[in-house]
């Protein structure tokens, strides 16, 4: 079974090859937070040059996914904005245990 996080980097994927014919805006998420917990620390974030504003886009920054053993860099992208909710990137967290992965969400 797909981790959310593949299954978000999969669906972007598909949304990027599509060229602009498909857009993907992910689904709010009320009080819903999804992480996943290791050991080695993410990388330091990669810098993207934000492309200019699009008219009813948001868009997301990129970071690092941990797949299978590795940090991988998933690329910022724009999404079709939802009026009345606010983007809050993916971030990793540094927690007793290690350091979380907490996905990105739409937020009021």
């Amino acid at each position: 079974m797909l981790s959310n996080t593949r299954k978000l980097a999969l669906l972007v994927g598909l949304g990027i090859a599509s060229a602009g014919a498909m857009t993907f805006a992910p689904p709010a998420s009320a009080g819903v937070d999804v992480s996943v917990g290791i050991g080695v620390a993410p990388p330091p974030p990669r810098y993207e040059a934000v492309p200019p504003p699009r008219p009813g886009y948001a868009w997301t920054p990129g970071y690092w996914r941990w797949d299978g053993g590795r940090h991988v860099w998933v690329g910022g992208t724009w999404v079709r904005a939802r009026p009345g909710y606010v983007y809050h990137p993916a971030r990793w967290e540094h927690a007793h245990d290690g350091w979380r992965m907490h996905e990105g969400y739409w937020g009021r």
